[in-house]
Order: C-alpha cells, then structure tokens, then sequence
C-alpha cells in the first residue's frame, strides 16, 4: 500500500504517526525531534517542566523557561514538525501556550478539559488546534462552540480510547467495560459529527485516533475505519531517545498484563499505571505527607488529594520508581527491549505495508 501523508491545518507529515505527548518529561525535545526526524509528528509534553521544590512563582517562571528550552533545543535537533501537549487544568496554561506559538510551534494539542478559549488565544491561523476528545459528543461541543463563537473549527481532533495510558476522559465505570467504548465504536461516530462542520467550511477535519495502537497492523486498520492517522505514546518509551530513566523503562520490560491498572488520579480523573512498591505502600498509608506552595494544577484538592502527582511523576522520570508514579498505556506489557525511534517506526511503516 502507499503510506499517506497526514494533513492536519498547514502541516503535511510524511507518515500518519503522532507520537503522543506523555507527561512528566517523558516526552521532551529528544524524542520529539527523533520521531519527526522520521516524517511523523513529534509532541513536547510541557507538563511539570518547572522547578516544583520553589514557590508558586519561581514554578511558573521555570516551568515557561523549561518548555521554551526544550522547544529550542528540538529546533535545533530536527527541520520536521514539532507540536506541543498542554492540560487544560494546568494553572499557567496560557503564557506556556502563547510561548509555544512565539516560539514558532505550528501545532497545539489540548487536552485534559474543554479548549472553549484556545482559539482566542491563537487567533493565528497558521497554527493548527487540535482537541483531544474522547467521545463524538465532546468533539460535537467543541465544533459547536467554536463555530458560533470564532467562525472558526479544529483543525483536527485526536480521538483517544479507554486503552490509553495517563489521564483517560473516561469514567471507573466506562473503563470496566473498554470493549463498550473501542475506537472502532468512537471513530465513526465522532465522523459522522464532524461532517457537517466539514461541508460548512469546506475543509477536512483530520481524526487521529490514540490508545491501544501497538503495531503496523493497528494502524492498518484505524485508517481503513477512516482515521486520518494515529497517535502512539507507550511504544516510544522503550526508545534510547526518549528521556526518562532506565529505572522507568524498565519497569515496562518487567511489567505483565496484570501489572497494568487503573488509579484515581489527585487531577480527579481515573488513570492508567503501573502497578508497583509506590501504589502498593499508597494503598497501606492511605495517604501522603503534601506540602504544596506551587498550585501547578487548578483542579488539585491538596488538603484530600492522597499524594502530589507532579512530585510522583517526577521521581519515576529521575529513577526512584519505588516512590513514584509510572503512567502506561494497556499494551505496555508488550514491550520486551529497548530501540531505537528509527527502528520501531521502520518496523511500523513495515508491517502497515504487509497489513
């Protein structure tokens, strides 16, 4: 078969791959730059790049200079095209998302809320806005409030399903039934919504799908439903690129199929991570010591949250996976070595062909 371009706004990728935006520094400049070296489209996490051991001021402060770095140092790396992942409940979401575009980033992913105020924002329309959903009656909301605020829709949407790792936009209950909620039951209902926004202003509204997605064959099929192409995040941990340390990697090698699960998140929505010594010692202590004067995130309960997520994530990033969070994808227990970003998407692009 002849691999498609993926045409999302002004970006025209050479492969259908979105490598997901995986936080806390997961997924930094090195990865990014390594996957877009490649023709697919490389994602910056700009999740939790501040220094969270200061104040609420100097968090923000290095949290800004933390992203503008590393979207200098992927310029610097690669000529392909580099997006960047925000949270909607991040507290400084704005200033890092109007850095980004001064910055020349071309592509904003939003997720973990409602982007009701991203095209204000960035009015410019050069950059592309992407959503992600993960139901046709929130890409439906967005187009609609868009429409008739901005004259204006998406210029994608990236579909994600209950077998994503991190944050899911998914109820406990919805997620003890995947199979009620697979992309191959979204997918042509978030096409049949956005159709009609498609015919009003004359252009196509890309839909990548995410979660799940491990091989060649994976993708096969996604485009064959109607995706314009799919986003991977878990699979491109395992890379020499990727940034994390060889503690967090590893934790993927040792993982089973039974280590994978589903965690309340402080950010209040259901997660998916690995099960290991800091989720078991949580489920003893009940909760842990939080002393918090930075307030990165705006719907973080300290005084009942069970622990400091950035603080979790962080130590994993660094090494001490005993005391910290690991977020996964369903298919992590899949992964048995380590690669490189140009092997496993060659190896990808090859089994799409054969699929």
């Amino acid at each position: 078969m002849i691999i498609p371009e993926l045409q999302i706004g002004n970006i025209s990728a050479k492969i259908p791959i979105v490598q997901g935006g995986m936080g806390v520094r997961v997924s930094l400049a090195s990865l990014a730059s390594a996957v877009a070296n490649q023709g697919g489209i490389g994602t910056i996490s700009s999740i939790g790049l501040g220094d969270i051991e200061g104040s609420a001021e100097v968090c923000e402060r290095t949290s800004l200079e933390g992203l503008v770095n590393e979207i200098r140092k992927a310029r610097s790396m690669t000529d392909g095209h580099i997006a960047v992942n925000f949270m909607g409940v991040l507290t400084n979401i704005d200033v890092l998302i109007k850095a980004s575009v001064h910055e020349g980033i071309r592509m904003i992913v939003f997720g973990a809320g409602l982007p009701t105020r991203l095209p204000a924002l960035v009015p410019d329309p050069d950059v592309s806005l992407v959503p992600i959903v993960s139901s046709a009656r929130v890409a439906e909301l967005i187009l609609r409030t868009w429409d008739r605020r901005y004259e204006r829709i998406t210029d994608g949407f990236i579909l994600e399903g209950p077998l994503a790792g991190g944050h899911l936009g998914f109820s406990p209950e919805q997620l003890e039934h995947p199979e009620d909620y697979s992309l191959e039951i979204l997918l042509p209902e978030v096409l049949e919504v956005i159709k009609p926004y498609e015919d009003k202003y004359g252009k196509k509204i890309p839909v990548i799908t995410g979660g799940g997605i491990y091989t060649g064959k994976d993708i096969a099929r996604m485009l064959s439903l109607g995706a314009s192409g799919v986003q991977m995040g878990t699979r491109f941990v395992c890379t020499e690129e990727c940034d994390v340390s060889q503690q967090f990697k590893q934790a993927y090698l040792d993982a089973g199929e039974e280590d994978i699960v589903i965690i309340k998140s402080p950010v209040g929505m259901p997660g998916r991570a690995i099960y290991n010594s800091f989720l078991k010692d949580l489920e003893i202590k009940g909760k842990l010591k939080i002393s918090c004067p930075y307030r990165c995130l705006t719907v973080c309960k300290v005084e009942t949250a069970r622990y400091c997520i950035a603080l979790a994530l962080l130590n994993s990033y660094f090494g001490d996976v005993d005391n910290g969070l690991i977020f996964c994808g369903q298919n992590a227990h899949r992964i048995d070595r380590i690669t490189t970003v140009k092997d496993l998407i060659q190896e990808l692009l090859s089994e799409l062909e054969s699929a």
